[in-house]
């Protein structure tokens, strides 16, 4: 029975750091006989493509996803846990601030028999607001909203690939507490956490915010629960005439038909997650543009031939 391990490495504009990441995660994971790198173009528009083409053409344990545009974080992992060929796969950012060595960290947590074992990020080494948003995000979520999420949970962390596509397939809009709500073991160990090597953070202030809306709705009733109060309430108002109180609801209402649409929006039928322009791994049709169908050239017709 194969351990083997793949290295799941999302990709949008990394530029050099694709060799850099493939470089010392070579280095470093050589021992491991089924070794996998693979690369998930999130449609960058710089030469990361040309990169792990050149790589997979050199390296027959790279393989890479390219996507038709950029779909983000949730599809390139979707993407790349449908695609492992390995029995465990680990996601660890291009950016290596977490060191391929800490890798090692992560497997010896999970030979105890644990299923996702994250990565606690000492002395995070990333700009303030990103620090204190994160602190911010996961206690919001487990005080005000009673999400289950887990404890020194980052993105990088190893996963047994069974189950991280059963958690894939269930489309929630986050990773980290669909782990719990599952059921599957998990643990947390402290991992080291350097500066970039080059190039920033791709992830922009307006993004976190949609992430964290994500994680709110995505996971808690209690929104929804507090509308129902504020219904309650508005009765009262309108009963004893309030007038001020009454347009203080009413715009709370506006508001509130929001929140109701976008817990509607998680019930509605779910378009793809991704589409693949270029792979070279054996690609499912319904990851294509084309689902799978030849893609002969259009006809010409020569000059000469009119």
């Amino acid at each position: 029975m194969t351990t083997g391990l793949t290295v799941l490495v999302p990709c949008f504009n990394e530029g050099a750091q694709v060799d850099v990441a493939y470089r010392d995660l070579v280095a470093e994971l050589s021992p491991i006989e089924d070794l996998e790198i693979l690369f998930v173009d999130d449609g960058s528009s710089d030469d990361s493509l040309a990169r792990m083409r050149a790589l997979a053409e050199a390296d027959s344990r790279v393989r890479y996803l390219s996507f038709t545009r950029n779909f983000g974080i949730d599809a390139v992992m979707a993407a790349g846990f449908s695609y492992a060929a390995q029995p465990w796969t680990v996601q660890c950012d291009a950016d290596l601030q977490v060191p391929p060595s800490q890798i090692w960290t992560l497997l010896a947590k999970a030979a105890e028999g644990y299923d996702v074992v994250f990565g606690h990020r000492v002395n995070r080494h990333d700009p303030l607001v990103r620090k204190l948003g994160s602190l911010g995000l996961h206690w919001s979520a487990r005080a005000v909203f009673k999400i289950g999420m887990p404890r020194g949970a980052s993105t990088f962390r190893l996963v047994r690939t069974p189950v991280a596509r059963t958690i894939s397939d269930l489309r929630l809009p986050w990773f980290m507490p669909a782990v719990p709500l599952v059921g599957a073991r998990y643990a947390a160990v402290s991992v080291t956490h350097r500066e970039r090597s080059a190039g920033r953070s791709k992830l922009r202030l307006g993004r976190l915010a949609g992430h964290a809306f994500e994680l709110f709705f995505g996971f808690s009733w209690r929104p929804l629960n507090l509308l129902y109060l504020l219904a309650a309430l508005g009765l009262v108002v309108a009963a004893l005439g309030l007038t001020g109180a009454h347009l203080a609801l009413s715009a709370v209402t506006l508001a509130g038909l929001a929140v109701v649409g976008r817990y509607v929006h998680r019930i509605a039928p779910r378009r793809p997650l991704f589409y693949v322009r270029e792979a070279n791994v054996p690609l499912r049709g319904g990851d294509t543009l084309t689902g799978g169908a030849p893609c002969p050239p259009p006809p010409v017709v020569l000059s000469d031939a009119v």
